[in-house]
């Protein structure tokens, strides 16, 4: 008896990625438009539509006549969109927007009529174990994961949740390859072989690909590959449908930690730290936006229609395509631009706010040196008083010396930094930057076999400037931790860019920020990537390397950034990563990955060159004590 395949039609849509967004938008009109006229005509059963609700809105924004059609569809459960607004990376998101994503997701998808939801992650590189929680508090019991699973069933609890990992991956464009019937049911009989050795009575298959559209005949192919193979029957469903058929499976294997493993997928982890400066924008935005929101709601919620909009700017820009860093130069610009626009909402919000109800905030602009305040710098305009009052217009005799001020009272000094031989020592950590060489991409740090690095030289430290070969660095302690700030004038290629502080004991666990919790991970000191890199293909090297949000810690060491978004576990040390210069989204001679991740796309500002920060802050004190911290870098503005 045959095996039964439960099969669903699906694009990933990734809304911008080696091609640009409004190039992306016309395929996907094309592809849409055929998408709807094959279930208009009966030719298809159902399609999936990723997971996100932002593809259809592109959609509709130049295809609003469909929106009747598109209704009838879900309503007659041929369509099935969300419960996301964008298919964000769950590691580089904090809690606030990743409730948000779901939050403005389920309420378009539920106006559209759709009833039906699963958390899709078919591409994200990686799973965080504090996902399941978010999505159940949501209402959501179902969940589909791929990469970072490792040699597990395909049904399976995942830290509360009935989740399904796509053995084979969702990139199944087989129907649309150019080949034989009789080819195309050798190479699935392969894949179905793969996914059946993971399951039990019903096999689950994605049919489809990025940005890919629909075979006009896949009914018919379907039929034809179904009369050549021996052991599976494929019928063309939903994803639903085989929830249910496998509801009594997921109980037998529990998985209760993140999904962070390469043995089978890549997951491409390089891109935790490709474009540093797009991480930095994220964590900005990211605080600001939070914090507008909680003003306004404080002082009557009458911003509440533009802090979504800000939202959905900030949510486009965390699409996993977007934040990793990995798409075109022109796409990443296209990025600055949204957070800078999101930028420019929050600080009006705060500073509208600000001047009618009279509270401080960190950073504020004055014509005045207000007490408790130091000059950050200092510019020709007009205060904000006028800037602000819909009843004037600022003129030339306005104008003035205006100082940009940073809150900074007297804070006794609990921590002591010396500069000394040579060396900088804080308590009985010393602190370095290296250099290394990166033969990779923007999906992979590509470590050179042979490479031992470059160590800055350290030269003087005065007026809380430390002087190094690589860069100045300015130090600020600030009670009980020292606040790092790196201007430097990048002017090397293909480089990694690391602080690394040396401890006592060999590092053997962290203890990092995700999701605005705190999770801990185990590490072997000893590995080293550099002497595992791959020789035959289909490998991606295991690394120390793992992404953090705004904390990581260990041994009552730790270490707060401002969009700093990666670090490394090394024998004794624990590295941030400061800045990863590249020049291609995916290198096929990548020396960590021996298979191509993407398009050999040249991406020269992925260097980073001129112009770059970096911040960070240390101190002594354990995880369970990080917010302490957290608040002391990232303040709440008026209260």
């Amino acid at each position: 008896m045959k095996k039964q395949v439960i099969a669903y039609l699906h694009t990933h849509w990734d809304r911008e990625w080696y091609r640009e967004f409004e190039v992306f938008r016309l395929r996907l009109l094309r592809v849409f438009d055929n998408v709807l006229d094959m279930l208009e005509n009966n030719k298809i059963p159902s399609f999936y539509f990723d997971g996100q609700v932002s593809a259809l809105l592109d959609y509709l924004e130049i295809r609003p006549e469909k929106e009747n059609l598109i209704r009838r569809f879900i309503a007659e459960k041929k369509l099935y969109i969300g419960p996301f607004y964008t298919l964000i990376d769950e590691f580089l998101t904090d809690r606030t927007v990743f409730d948000k994503n779901l939050e403005i997701g389920l309420k378009i998808s539920k106006d559209f009529g759709c009833t039906d939801f699963i958390g899709y992650f078919a591409d994200t590189f990686g799973h965080s174990k504090n996902i399941p929680p978010i999505l159940q508090k949501f209402g959501i019991d179902k969940c589909i994961v791929w990469r970072g699973c490792p040699d597990i069933p395909s049904e399976f609890t995942f830290n509360g949740i009935n989740t399904v990992n796509l053995i084979r991956g969702y990139f199944m464009d087989i129907f649309s390859a150019p080949m034989t019937i009789e080819q195309k049911a050798e190479w699935l009989k392969g894949n179905l072989d793969k996914i059946a050795a993971k399951s039990k009575d019903y096999l689950l298959l994605p049919i489809g690909a990025d940005h890919l559209g629909v075979e006009p005949d896949i009914t018919e192919q379907i039929l034809k590959v179904n009369s050549l193979l021996d052991d599976y029957e494929i019928k063309l469903s939903n994803p639903f449908e085989y929830f249910e058929l496998v509801k009594d499976n997921f109980k037998e294997f529990t998985w209760n930690n993140e999904l962070r493993d390469n043995s089978l997928t890549f997951i491409l982890q390089g891109s935790f730290s490709a474009r540093m400066k797009l991480k930095q924008y994220n964590v900005k935005c990211t605080y600001l936006l939070e914090q507008a929101d909680k003003l306004q709601k404080k002082y009557g919620a009458q911003y509440n229609a533009i802090i979504e909009y800000a939202y959905k700017l900030l949510l486009k820009n965390q699409a996993h395509d977007g934040i990793y860093g990995c798409s075109t130069d022109l796409v990443h610009r296209e990025n600055i631009t949204r957070y800078e626009k999101i930028i420019q909402i929050a600080n009006t919000i705060i500073e509208e706010l600000r001047l009618k109800y009279n509270f401080k905030t960190p950073i504020m602009q004055s014509k005045n040196i207000l007490p408790d305040y130091k000059v950050i710098s200092k510019h020709f305009g007009v205060e904000n008083s006028l800037l602000y009052d819909t009843q004037k217009i600022p003129v030339t005799e306005d104008f003035t010396e205006i100082y940009t001020l940073k809150y900074s009272p007297d804070v006794k000094p609990e921590i002591n930094l010396e500069v000394k031989n040579g060396k900088i020592s804080i308590g009985n950590v010393e602190m370095e930057f290296v250099r290394f060489k990166d033969e990779g991409d923007t999906y992979n740090f590509g470590a050179v076999e042979d490479d031992k690095g470059e160590k800055a030289e350290i030269y003087s430290f005065e007026n809380n400037i430390i002087k190094t070969s690589f860069f100045d660095v300015h130090a600020e302690v600030q009670g009980e931790i020292i606040n790092f700030k790196i201007e430097w004038d990048n002017k090397y290629k293909n480089k990694l860019w690391q602080v690394k502080f040396n401890l006592k004991s060999p590092v053997t666990e962290t203890f990092s920020e995700d999701m605005n919790t705190i999770i801990r991970r185990e590490f072997d000191p000893d590995y080293d990537m550099r002497k595992h890199l791959p020789k035959v293909k289909g490998i991606e090297v295991k690394t120390n390397f793992a992404p953090m949000q705004r904390y990581v810690g260990t041994q009552g060491f730790g270490i707060i950034t401002k969009g700093l978004t990666e670090y490394e576990v090394k024998g004794n040390s624990l590295l941030i990563t400061l800045l990863r210069s590249t020049g291609i989204i995916s290198n096929p001679k990548n020396p960590s990955r021996s298979t191509p991740a993407g398009p050999p796309i040249e991406v020269p500002d992925a260097q980073q060159l001129g112009y770059n920060c970096a911040e960070f802050s240390v101190g002594f004190f354990e995880p369970d004590n990080y917010q302490k911290y957290i608040d002391i870098v990232y303040p709440a503005i008026g209260y």
